[in-house]
């Protein structure tokens, strides 16, 4: 089995910066993309950001120029680094790996639980 633990999140206010992490533990042969998700309230889930093995990386418009994803392939660990939040930014946000768990296996995906961002104005 894989875990996916994240960490991080809290009440900020706008302009505020926070650091999620996310560490994955457990049956891991290898990762590959990583993610951060989020949903808002009465929204869908929505991708922030995603990360490959090999470090490139995508952002949705919203969050370009304002949140860097990065990874330490050492630890099995994800960070999303918010800078100049809006209350906009207020979600749950999830963790989403692409893990295998043996070099015989196809990539599955995981969750984490999520945490919950809250940013006031």
């Amino acid at each position: 089995q894989v875990q996916l633990v994240e960490s991080g999140g809290g009440l900020v206010q706008a302009g505020g910066s926070l650091r999620l992490s996310c560490a994955a533990s457990g049956s891991i042969f290898s990762i590959n993309a990583m993610a951060w998700y989020r949903q808002a309230p009465g929204k869908q889930r929505e991708l922030v950001a995603v990360i490959s093995s090999g470090g490139t990386t995508n952002y949705a418009d919203s969050v370009k120029g304002r949140f860097t994803i990065s990874r330490d392939n050492a630890k099995n660990t994800v960070y999303l680094q918010m800078n100049s939040l809006k209350p906009e930014d207020t979600a749950v946000y999830y963790c989403n790996a692409d893990v295998r768990t043996d070099g015989r296996r196809l990539y599955r995906s995981y969750w984490g639980q999520g945490t919950q961002v809250t940013v006031s104005s």
